[in-house]
């Protein structure tokens, strides 16, 4: 998965997501990163980020792994966010970036859906950190894996 697959995939799929300036950064086996600035177009009215923007990076930081490893697996599952919680401890101003570091967690759990045949969850967690490296919020997506039949 190329970052301009997923750019294309942003601007097609989920153009809210482009268009408010998320974009990944980075993928691999482990971790995925994705960032937004923050602008006018996704600004909330006290002078910050929308919280739904961070929203939308932290998820594509927690689904763009999830996708990833369903392809490498090489087996048709499905995926849906079934809950999400968030918490916000600054300001989202500047470049946000968050990064999701459970990509082990998640390799288990497919190897698990494919050997089982029974649906699994798990609970990803992405955090957003500002340029100073200050945590702005954390949150957490419950992702539902399944076989297709």
């Amino acid at each position: 998965m190329s970052r301009f697959k997923i750019h294309l995939f942003l601007f097609l799929k989920l153009p809210s997501a482009f268009w408010s300036g998320v974009r990944l950064r980075g993928i691999n086996l482990q971790q995925c990163t994705t960032t937004v600035r923050h602008r006018w177009i996704n600004q909330n009215p006290f002078g910050s980020m929308y919280f739904a923007v961070q929203a939308m990076a932290a998820e594509l930081s927690t689904g763009a792994l999830v996708m990833q490893s369903i392809r490498q697996s090489g087996r048709k599952i499905s995926m849906l966010v079934a809950n999400n919680k968030a918490t916000f401890g600054k300001k989202a101003t500047g470049k946000i970036t968050f990064t999701c570091n459970d990509g082990e967690k998640l390799n288990a759990l497919i190897r698990q859906v494919i050997s089982s045949g029974e649906g699994q969850t798990l609970w990803m967690k992405s955090i957003g950190v500002n340029e100073k490296g200050e945590v702005v919020s954390e949150m957490d997506f419950e992702w539902t894996l399944k076989l297709k039949s």
